[in-house]
């Protein structure tokens, strides 16, 4: 199992990043993804999942309304759409692989997930 990361970079406040997450070796059948960010000397915090077989979501109170996580299950990767973005938004964010049977109880919680990708890194400039 592979995850790839991609698409951080510099964005001003307000602003928008897409960051992409290619997923290989495993089924969004019975995988669910969610997205992890950890800022300079902070704890890894889960930002949201995704249910890529049914579409379903969940995001963490701080990125509702801005954050948007959807799938493209024909290329087997998973978007998240970062808006009106802030400086605290600043952080390494990770994509990760869940069991689909966890992830209505697991979605924010990484010890729960058994496959991560390697980080890309977001800054946003205030």
């Amino acid at each position: 199992v592979q995850l790839q990361a991609s698409g951080g970079g510099l964005a001003q406040a307000g602003g928008s990043l897409t960051l992409s997450c290619a997923a290989s070796g495993l089924s969004f059948d019975d995988y669910a993804i969610g997205w992890f960010r950890q800022a300079p000397g902070k704890e890894r915090e889960g930002v949201g999942c995704i249910s890529a077989s049914d579409g379903r979501t969940h995001y963490v109170n701080s990125v509702k309304g801005r954050f948007t996580i959807s799938s493209d299950n024909p290329q087997n990767a998973v978007i998240l759409q970062m808006n009106s973005l802030k400086p605290e938004d600043t952080a390494v964010y990770f994509c990760a692989a869940i069991a689909s049977w966890r992830s209505g109880y697991g979605c924010y919680v990484a010890m729960y997930y058994e496959y991560w990708g390697q980080g890309t890194l977001v800054t946003v400039s205030s």
